[in-house]
């Protein structure tokens, strides 16, 4: 459990940072349709982040405290985004820029964190900074640690349920912001399947259709880091509707079988836990 008194953030801080958050996203709103369409996907996304983080840390008992700090990194870890749209008009890190790196310079660059202490806003920096790379980095601090795996696995969250609803939209409009430019042509690469096959995380480098990107948001499940996320993940049958919209393989079926059976015996370990905890 995560110190339940440190990087104090108040209700005020929060409000005021939300009000902040609107209007640097406004000033990026473009009469060019495909541009905006961007913009509200990327803002509607952070606040439903929001809504995760604070689903996940309430069921794992945060301050109220800590609670709003997590709200503060969900709320601001795809600000780079807006620039990164409005700029290149892609959200493809490789066409463009990193993202994360991009949204700690916006921060820093608009002075956005100003009124929180020092030691809250290298916290919110580093989590945001860290929340797209393939792992964290070991060697960070417990805390930094915990609140960077925390805003993963909520981006993660909304990500699952964004793609798992877009994927069965029959008919539709194809999203390039969501596919990432990917090709949606029937094959799957041997790489990828060889990483899932091994229980590794795929880099975004080695994608090469939408079914590969379907596979990798598939395996984000090997960087679950909470019992809550797991359970969610379950409960809302995210990978069941992921693997719905992919080819009906033997390879596939046999991944999809063993992500969740990694899902299960995560969630069942947690159970066990309690289970022993409550005895005691």
């Amino acid at each position: 459990m995560v110190s339940q008194n440190e990087y104090q953030v108040t209700e005020s801080d929060l409000d005021h940072l939300k009000q902040w958050f609107s209007r640097y996203v406004q000033s990026f709103y473009s009469a060019d349709p495909v541009v905006q369409e961007g913009l509200v996907l990327k803002e509607k996304h952070s606040f439903r982040v929001c809504d995760e983080i604070l689903n996940i840390g309430r069921k794992m008992d945060l301050s109220k405290n800590n609670l709003r700090l997590a709200e503060v990194m969900a709320l601001f870890h795809d600000i780079g985004r807006f620039e990164q749209f409005a700029r290149h008009k892609t959200f493809v890190d490789k066409k463009s820029e990193n993202h994360g790196q991009l949204g700690v310079k916006v921060l820093e660059q608009e002075n956005a964190l100003a009124a929180l202490p020092a030691d809250a806003r290298e916290l919110i920096l580093k989590s945001i900074s860290y929340h797209n790379r393939l792992s964290v980095p070991e060697d960070e601090s417990h805390i930094c640690l915990y609140f960077s795996r925390l805003l993963r696995d909520a981006d993660k969250l909304d990500i699952f349920h964004l793609v798992s609803t877009y994927y069965y939209a029959d008919g539709a409009e194809r999203s390039a912001a969501i596919e990432l430019d990917l090709p949606d042509t029937p094959e799957v690469s041997e790489e990828i399947m060889a990483c899932l096959s091994e229980g590794k995380l795929i880099s975004m480098q080695h994608l090469r259709s939408l079914n590969d990107f379907k596979l990798l948001q598939m395996a984000w499940v090997y960087d679950v880091n909470y019992s809550p996320t797991f359970q969610m993940i379950y409960e809302r049958d995210y990978l069941r509707k992921i693997r719905d919209t992919l080819p009906a393989t033997e390879g596939i079926d046999r991944i999809y079988a063993r992500l969740m059976s990694y899902l299960k015996e995560n969630i069942d370990a947690s159970a066990s836990v309690k289970e022993k905890q409550h005895e005691s």
